[in-house]
């Protein structure tokens, strides 16, 4: 009765709400960053890339619901959907499922352990060793902006209780000018953190960019050099005053091992972790035991996916530090019947079976681009 019956995939195109990425006037130059990411000059195919919502079904009607990363490959999707139809869940390793590609392996995870969890009346989290909390702080969240504009969005997300807010930004943008506009308007009502993805490339024009800004306004710089310099990363945290993070994004090929560098040479304060449940919750042990903190990472996700992430947060022991569940402030949609509650700039971890949540029909039939079953 635990077998899986049916597997069942639809596209959906979900589009950005207006005026959430960039500002108007803010055009991307780098092409070699558009490519890779997928955002075009204002990052609005960031947002409006396809996702797939699975489906999975069982002999005794149960059903768990999984999404996709952005962009996810039709073809790999179709024979991972062949390889788990037919295998009992609760015979599977849910550690370990035999599903290589990492754009499309997280929304099978998810899909199991939502049903695995509805069998077992548990919540996804218990599932990844038990929940240390019921509500994740959340950043404030955009691309990248005019300093008013940038003022005004941390404004706004000071204002619903974020106590923290992340900007995207490249070696372009005004960073001094931002906080100052944002000091100006907001106090010290709220902290900002910066993430180039890696867009400042060395540890010169690092220097030359913070000049200038205000360090107790800054919780942060995230991944403002290569990955590579490690050794760099450490110069800034030792030089600015201020925290350094490290993104590690499963999806993007990134290994679990690129983080033991890190580790050895103390080089960062602290991890963005996104990826798979399993294995974003062993990363963020291994933090745990170097004496630092870490949050769920994200790529402007719909419900599905930011509410498995609020499951791994909740079962991280360090997930301190505000997650990326934003995807409410971008997408038009969040294809699931109750949206994410917020407190304060928290996001409440839903309390039911499995992720203890509801896929919204009627929104996925206005989103659909394709569908296609595998059983």
């Amino acid at each position: 009765m635990t077998t899986i019956h049916t597997i069942k995939a639809t596209e959906v195109i979900v589009p950005a709400k207006p005026g959430s990425l960039n500002s108007e006037e803010v055009i991307d130059k780098d092409a070699a960053f558009a490519q890779k990411f997928l955002t075009g000059e204002r990052w609005t195919e960031f947002a409006n890339q396809p996702k797939w919502v699975i489906e999975i079904t069982l002999q005794n009607g149960l059903t768990g619901i999984g999404e996709t990363y952005r962009s996810a490959s039709k073809e790999l999707l179709s024979e991972a959907m062949k390889t788990l139809v037919g295998q009992d869940v609760l015979q599977l390793n849910w550690r370990r499922l035999p599903i290589t590609d990492q754009r499309i392996y997280e929304a099978f995870e998810t899909a199991v352990l939502d049903v695995v969890g509805k069998i077992l009346n548990v919540s996804v989290a218990q599932l990844l060793g038990g929940a240390y909390r019921d509500r994740v702080d959340c950043f404030g969240w955009t691309g990248r902006r005019t300093p008013e504009d940038a003022a005004q969005k941390a404004y706004e997300a000071m204002q619903k209780g974020h106590k923290a807010f992340k900007f995207k930004c490249s070696d372009e943008d005004p960073v001094r000018l931002w906080t100052a506009e944002i000091k100006k308007k907001c106090g010290d009502g709220i902290k900002i953190l910066l993430d180039p993805n890696q867009r400042w490339t060395d540890v010169a024009t690092t220097l030359r960019l913070m000049e200038g800004v205000e360090k107790d306004i800054m919780l942060g710089l995230e991944d403002p050099i290569l990955h590579a310099d490690v050794a760099g990363f450490k110069y800034l945290r030792e030089t600015l005053g201020i925290p350094m993070y490290r993104h590690i994004s499963l999806p993007y090929t990134q290994d679990i091992r690129d983080m033991v560098a890190f580790v050895r040479a103390d080089a960062v304060d602290g991890y963005n972790f996104n990826g798979s449940a399993y294995n974003c919750v062993l990363l963020a042990e291994v933090a745990h035991l170097e004496g630092k903190a870490c949050w769920r990472g994200s790529e402007v996700d719909l419900g599905i996916s930011e509410t498995m992430g609020l499951h791994i947060a909740a079962a991280s022991i360090n997930c301190t530090i505000p997650s990326d569940i934003f995807g409410e402030l971008v997408r038009e949609d969040d294809l699931i019947v109750t949206p994410i509650q917020f407190e304060n700039g928290a996001a409440l971890v839903p309390q039911g079976a499995g992720l203890g949540i509801e896929l919204d029909r009627v929104a996925l039939e206005k989103y659909r681009v394709s569908e296609f079953n595998c059983n």
